[in-house]
């Protein structure tokens, strides 16, 4: 006689209704610790910048070692972030959050009580690693507190506006801190911040110890893809003081991407990948990584070129020259707070992401007729009301580049958009920094003023990030296209055990539980948000 035999998964008709939580406790809680500790990076990335003169004469920084202060930072964060994420995934995404920001907060009173530059650069290499093991898993921490789409894409907009908003943000502050009080405070600041995100991520973040190790610890790949961008991030920074065809640049360079190359060949016949290939089929992931890098270097011309004219042709000081970003900053957390949630659930994150890219190129479009006496209420004020592009832009990134990813992926997936945001960050500095710097040189050995010389090789620059974020829309359109078939999740590689809801074919009564079954993060047919992490993310 034969019987039918029902999946464990499944409760009988007779068995009373199992209540399926839907939403875990503390979420609001939650989200403000990791939007706090993103706040937090994000300013330390910024706010030394300003900085910078007071730290080199205090310190006595050579000018080629000053730019290390940054660079030393920035080389750690970006070639960890991709480990950390996986890491977070196998041993605990709480786990990775909670040492990260001990690090991070750690290595800042380091940095705050440092008496000479060798203690600084260490304790800002230190920096880098504390925030990489962070901000790799925040998103990936979201994408599992928020999986219905209305109120992930409102968490992705809290989210995206700490990351949008947070660079002005550190330039302001930056400034006030360093003419108020002394540079050891935009270290310093970092304690109360860091201590407080602490206290409160153990009872609002939720627990999860990963599967382990053995589940995903390839130690080789591992090897591969740190030492490969780092050595490409080393040469990528180097490009500032010595040039692109300098052995000091040129070597890493190619040397990291062959180790980052290796890295992938290597991925495709290990038995347990640390990035399993599985997460590159999705073309909303990897077109948002490719805007997203695109993106952040065009920005760069915004975020730093801006600074340095306001500072270097018109004279204002730090606090002034903070003061002048803030605009930018409200404009795009009133964007990213305001409307861009209700936007992305109403058109869908594909539209609002090409939408947002046009105010930015009129943006950066604006600033190559930027005048030598520039006027600030007519020639920059207008730029910074348009950089509220960015407050839609980036929780659009966010969102379709955690798209479709499986949650025991989420803590990689965090870490590769973060890892893209770094390296198109670095590739911004180096080029755009470079073309003005030939444009401006050339310019003075033809005997042109400093101020008019400086702000033509402004032009140059803010004119190639323009044609960057043009490269990036088109991106965006072509690549980005709704086609049936093609953007479908991210399948795992092992067998799942069926949700009570899909099981075909049996004759048992699902107890009605309060979960949203529609796609996470899906708006008008868009791809699943997940930040960070975007997201960071």
């Amino acid at each position: 006689m034969s019987r039918s035999v029902l999946p464990r998964s499944v409760p009988s008709r007779s068995a009373p209704a199992r209540s399926v939580p839907s939403r875990p406790p503390r979420r609001g809680l939650a989200l403000g610790v990791i939007a706090a500790s993103t706040l937090m990076i994000v300013l330390d990335g910024s706010i030394v910048t300003v900085a910078m003169p007071a730290i080199q004469h205090d310190l006595g920084f050579r000018p080629a070692g000053l730019s290390w202060v940054v660079n030393a930072y920035l080389v750690a964060f970006g070639s960890l972030l991709l480990l950390a994420g996986r890491l977070g995934d196998l041993l605990g995404r709480k786990r990775m959050f909670v040492a990260g920001t001990a690090v991070f907060t750690a290595s800042s009173l380091l940095a705050g009580l440092a008496s000479g530059p060798a203690v600084l650069l260490a304790a800002r290499f230190l920096q880098g690693v504390g925030s990489a093991m962070t901000a790799a898993v925040g998103l990936g921490i979201l994408v599992a507190l928020y999986p219905e789409g209305r109120e992930r894409a409102r968490a992705l907009a809290v989210f995206s506006f700490t990351g949008a908003a947070g660079a002005s943000i550190g330039q302001v502050l930056g400034g006030l801190l360093t003419d108020a009080l002394d540079w050891h405070w935009v270290f310093l600041i970092n304690l109360p911040i860091g201590a407080a995100v602490l206290a409160l991520a153990g009872p609002a973040l939720p627990a999860g110890r990963g599967p382990g190790l053995r589940a995903g610890a390839d130690a080789w790949g591992a090897l591969l893809i740190t030492s490969g961008l780092m050595a490409t991030l080393y040469g990528i920074v180097n490009t500032a003081a010595h040039g692109w065809t300098s052995p000091h640049a040129l070597v890493p360079a190619l040397g990291g991407t062959a180790l980052v190359a290796a890295f992938f060949v290597r991925q495709s016949r290990a038995r347990t990948p640390l990035l399993p290939l599985r997460m590159l089929r999705s073309r909303a992931v990897v077109t948002a990584n490719l805007v997203q890098m695109l993106m952040v270097a065009a920005l760069f011309a915004f975020q730093v070129l801006v600074a340095l004219h306001l500072q270097g042709v018109l004279h204002y000081d730090a606090a002034r020259t903070g003061l002048a970003m803030l605009p930018a900053a409200l404009a795009i957390g009133a964007v990213s707070l305001g409307v861009s949630a209700r936007l992305i659930a109403r058109y869908g994150e594909r539209a609002v992401l090409r939408a947002a890219l046009v105010p930015l190129i009129g943006a950066l479009a604006l600033l190559t007729r930027l005048p030598v006496h520039a006027v600030y209420v007519t020639d920059l004020l207008p730029v910074m009301l348009l950089a509220a592009g960015f407050g839609l832009a980036l929780p659009a990134l966010t969102a379709l580049g955690m798209s479709g990813i499986d949650n025991r992926d989420a803590g990689l997936a965090s870490g590769l958009f973060n890892t893209t945001q770094q390296l198109g960050s670095a590739l911004g500095v180096a080029v755009l920094s470079t073309l003005a710097a030939g444009r401006t040189d050339a310019l003075t050995q033809q005997g042109s003023p400093r101020p008019e010389a400086l702000t033509a090789g402004y032009h140059v620059a803010f004119a190639t990030g323009a044609g960057l974020l043009v490269v990036a829309l088109l991106a965006a359109t072509v690549l980005l296209r709704r086609t049936v078939g093609r953007d479908v999740p991210v399948v795992p590689d092992v067998p799942v055990v069926p949700d009570v809801t899909t099981v075909p074919d049996v004759s048992v009564v699902v107890p009605d539980v309060s979960v949203a079954v529609e796609p996470v993060g899906v708006a008008k047919g868009a791809a699943a948000a997940p930040m960070p992490g975007e997201q960071p993310a």
